[in-house]
């Protein structure tokens, strides 16, 4: 069968379409994701910057102790591939320090899941956000897709994997608490479902109404996370990005996302088919030119 140039267009806007489709419900899927699953409700302002919380993840993820030295707090830190929370600190006013823990937020929609083609991450029924590193194929669409700058990725490494916080799901599937939640000593991290702990955010906010800023971060953020904050400074002091849009991140993308897919399964195979149609013309044009040359040569 001959396809023109045309056809050959139809057929990959076809695909395309396809495959922007089937990202399109994917997207749909994870943003359905139940609102009343785990999460955590962070109080800054009961946070004493003991970092014991980073102690337990790191022991729990098998991970590098977090450094000890108290001068780690003199300038804002990151995640990494061998630290999947950390937690910084500010001033609120002068003599007046404010703490807070930063970890992989676990969106009811992640961005990160759908971005991936090989759903090596992906949202599990019970909540949390989980990576599987045997089906990564290292393309680090989920590091872009973020919107909290949460996944890293092992550059040093031979075997490369992406690393964050899994809201230590092998846990809770043994019915316990997330680590860092059980031994916070200063009552900062709250562990419950997601639809009482937002109620008690608003319920703390509206009867303290000099003591918090007026706005549970999370509820909203990329169409809403499982981890909630309240606070007294700006969050932005905090080292957290205060410019994440409320839509979720999925249906932001959902167009974008039929691009990787589309190139990296289906363009190679019809380029490689182009290249051999092509070569096979050229190798009949041969052939059907060799007898008739070799035929003037024998009568010449």
């Amino acid at each position: 069968m001959k396809i023109g140039r045309r056809g050959f267009f139809k057929i990959a806007a076809v695909t395309a379409g396809a495959a922007g489709a089937s990202a399109a419900t994917a997207a749909a899927a994870a943003h359905g994701a139940a609102e009343d699953g785990p999460g955590v409700l962070v109080d800054t302002t009961l946070c004493v910057g003991c970092r014991a919380c980073e102690a337990a993840c790191a022991e729990a993820n098998h991970l590098a102790p977090p450094p000890e030295d108290a001068n780690v707090f003199d300038q804002k830190r990151d995640m990494h591939e061998q630290a999947f929370t950390v937690v910084n600190r500010t001033e609120k006013a002068p003599g007046i320090e404010r703490f807070a823990k930063k970890q992989c937020m676990h969106c009811l929609a992640p961005g990160c899941a759908s971005a991936c083609p090989v759903k090596a991450m992906s949202k599990s029924p019970e909540g949390p956000v989980v990576y599987n590193p045997n089906r990564c194929m290292g393309c680090r669409y989920c590091m872009i897709a973020c919107p909290f700058d949460v996944p890293k990725y092992e550059y040093g490494s031979n075997a490369p994997r992406v690393r964050k916080c899994s809201f230590c799901a092998e846990r809770q599937a043994k019915g316990l608490k997330p680590a860092c939640t059980e031994v916070c000593p200063s009552g900062a991290l709250t562990f419950g479902k997601r639809s009482e702990l937002l109620e008690a955010a608003k319920t703390r906010i509206y009867t303290n109404p000099g003591r918090y800023v007026h706005h549970v971060y999370g509820e909203h953020e990329a169409g809403g996370t499982s981890w909630l904050y309240i606070t007294d400074v700006d969050m932005e002091q905090l080292a957290f990005r205060t410019d994440v849009p409320e839509r979720p991140i999925p249906d932001l993308a959902s167009g974008a996302l039929s691009v990787p897919p589309f190139v990296m399964t289906l363009w190679p195979p019809l380029l490689m088919g182009i290249y051999a149609f092509s070569n096979r013309r050229e190798e009949i044009k041969n052939a059907e030119s060799e007898p008739s040359n070799g035929k003037e040569e024998h009568h010449g």
